[in-house]
């Protein structure tokens, strides 16, 4: 079993820690795997080079990046590629879909947004899961459980569509209790692809172990709705407040907005 940590951002992309932070930081935590997927729109092919270059050096017998990019595609939705590591030359998220599997990738779409969820459930091309939560976008506490509805009537059409945790790590003080346990016992990359592409893994945080099918039970659903609504709430609240302050001309104090990264 290996403990992992996906979605992570280094300094390569928008992210405030090193690759090499990185690794002393998750394996302080346990985790032997961190799936790194930087922007895909911060590289150029020296500095890509640069970058799988690094993930390499920084791997050994007992904690590996997995080296990937997070695509930018259009109407800002974002597909991780996990094990994909070549510049695609479109923003479609479909054919962006196709060119992570020509790369030996794993795409899974990001912290969708609900008003993209039709649209995700008419492609013919489909993922190979999605991202049912994200602890920066859906928060610490609870994912949306309309996103695992979403997945429920995806794997409707195709079963060999999983659920992803990812943490979507950015700032030094943000919540990174949200981790992956794989059923793998190897640290090779394509062993670890392969255990997430048939759904040897599960979501894990504190005493909740969620299933890469997704399927959670109306309880557990419904717990979930109730903590997200709340958190939400708290979120908006602040975001407005945030909003007032600026139009005032007052900028809140980065101390300030780390803390609350930290909580949320």
């Amino acid at each position: 079993m290996l403990k992992a940590a996906l979605h992570v951002h280094s300094t390569y992309s928008d992210g405030e820690f090193t690759l090499a932070e990185l690794k002393r930081l998750f394996l302080g935590l346990g985790c032997s795997v961190v799936g790194i997927t930087d922007h895909d729109d911060h590289f150029n092919p020296a500095k890509l080079a640069a970058y799988v270059r690094e993930c390499a050096s920084l791997s050994d017998s007992q904690f590996v990046f997995l080296c990937s990019l997070e695509y930018r595609c259009e109407q800002e939705m974002h597909i991780l590629g996990y094990g994909a590591t070549a510049l695609a030359a479109t923003q479609k998220p479909q054919e962006i879909i196709r060119h992570i599997q020509n790369h030996d990738g794993l795409p899974v779409i990001a912290h969708p947004k609900d008003s993209m969820f039709p649209w995700i459930e008419s492609f013919a091309i489909l993922p190979a899961g999605i991202e049912t939560w994200n602890s920066k976008y859906d928060g610490r506490y609870a994912p949306r459980p309309a996103t695992f509805e979403m997945l429920r009537r995806l794997r409707d059409r195709h079963s060999g569509i999983h659920a992803f945790y990812g943490q979507d790590l950015h700032w030094k003080k943000q919540f990174r209790g949200l981790f992956t346990e794989i059923q793998c016992d190897s640290l090779e990359r394509d062993d670890i692809l392969q255990a997430l592409a048939a759904g040897k893994f599960s979501g894990v945080k504190a005493d909740l172990d969620l299933p890469s099918n997704g399927e959670l039970s109306p309880e557990l659903a419904a717990r979930f709705a109730a903590r997200h609504n709340r958190s939400d709430r708290m979120r908006s609240f602040l975001g407005v407040g945030k909003s007032a302050l600026e139009k005032l001309g007052i900028t809140a104090p980065a101390s300030i907005k780390s803390h609350l990264r930290k909580i949320f």
